[in-house]
């Protein structure tokens, strides 16, 4: 009688191989211990070899090649590699005869995105107080451009390129840009004068190349230049190279504004503080011809940007607006300056424990904010 196991096979227990004498293990593991080392050697020579430098391909000479180094100086070398390269190109050289091992393509310098502003800018038209007519201007010349086209072709105009905003600091000139930037759903790139000035020959130049290069491609676009008087100040005989340096940007400047590429949708709006010292060549026509001047407010505009910056606070019922509009009025405060005031009131509030602001925080704020303008006015004078 067979039983319920049979048909299964008995399974053979595991036998273990004793057989391995000592001298055997322990050559393994040398073995092993030579390959780590090897290993660890390449990679310690590896770490060792002197870092290459990045040059750029002026001109590709068959065996030999022109480039140019970060510092601005060029040389004639060998190739190292049978790559076909073109002008532009970035290429790994070593550092003892400059021969050229590796290509890595065509590569930005510059980082432009960074003066990109992501989102659109929240600033709209009735954020802004005491500029009607600045703001009829430059909606004229920027906004109906971006969003009728079609009216200067039927009319047979060119729009204007840009404009130029000049005026004390503080007034609305960066609000302006901002809120046209709004209002036509552009990619707005805020740029500062003085991040245009860079170290070596040639780069300030291929920066603005760049960015107006970026801004094509994000296009409808603005391209909002402030403190434009750090690189468009009045040309004169100068020496220095840095000055020179200055020069070549701006002249990049005024190429790529009416250069042989046409702005398409790309608006340029430059602002500054000192429109004595520009120089003519940016604003004669066809540039930035279009002049707005943004000057400091009258009564009605410092009550218009009162109202704007006070409407979220808790204020006091009867409040004499006329009478702290008036004191602001003599003082001759800017748009800034009268948001600068609403921030201090609330402050003298907080510190009396009050969530009600009243007329003696305002004063209070007032003559503070003169206090300050004062003494910066005192340290112009001294040290400007």
């Amino acid at each position: 009688m067979e039983t319920k196991n049979a048909g299964h096979k008995k399974q053979e227990p595991i036998r273990i191989n004793y057989s391995y004498t000592l001298q055997e293990i322990l050559e393994s593991e040398n073995r092993l211990l030579k390959e780590r080392i090897n290993q660890l050697l390449k990679e310690l020579n590896e770490l060792r070899k002197p870092p290459l430098i990045s040059a750029e391909i002026i001109e590709d000479k068959g065996n030999y090649a022109l480039i140019r180094l970060v510092n601005g100086n060029e040389f004639y070398v060998k190739k190292g590699i049978k790559s076909k390269l073109q002008a532009g190109d970035h290429v790994l050289c070593e550092q003892k005869n400059l021969v050229i091992v590796k290509k890595l393509g065509v590569r930005k310098r510059f980082d432009v995105n960074r003066f990109v502003i992501v989102e659109k800018p929240k600033v709209k038209w009735k954020d802004i107080g005491g500029l009607d007519e600045q703001i009829k201007e430059i909606r004229e010349v920027i906004e109906l451009p971006l969003k009728k086209p079609e009216l200067f072709k039927k009319v047979g105009i060119e729009p204007p390129k840009g404009v130029l905003l000049y005026g004390p600091p503080g007034t609305g000139k960066t609000l302006l840009a901002k809120a046209v930037a709004n209002s036509t759903h552009s990619t707005f790139i805020e740029i500062v004068g003085s991040e245009l000035v860079q170290k070596f020959i040639g780069e300030g130049a291929k920066l603005v190349k760049e960015i107006f290069k970026l801004a094509r491609e994000k296009a409808p676009s603005i391209v909002f230049i402030d403190e434009v008087d750090a690189i468009a100040a009045k040309r004169i005989e100068l020496g220095t190279s840095g000055e020179r340096e200055v020069q070549r940007t701006f002249m990049q400047l005024l190429a790529e504004i009416d250069g042989f590429k046409p702005l398409g949708n790309v608006k340029i709006i430059g602002a500054t503080n000192r429109f004595d010292i520009l120089d003519p060549a940016l604003i004669r026509p066809g540039r930035l011809d279009r002049l707005i001047e943004v000057g400091l407010p009258d009564k009605d505009g410092i009550k218009a940007i009162f109202r704007i910056h006070s409407r979220n606070m808790q204020i006091e019922k009867g409040l004499n607006v006329e009478r702290l509009v008036n004191e602001m009025f003599k003082l001759k405060l800017s748009g800034a300056d009268i948001k600068a005031v609403c921030t201090e009131a609330g402050y003298f509030a907080i510190r009396d424990k009050r969530c009600v602001v009243k007329e003696k925080d305002f004063k209070k704020a007032i003559n503070k904010v003169k206090t300050e303008k004062e003494e910066g006015d005192d340290y112009r004078r001294i040290f400007g």
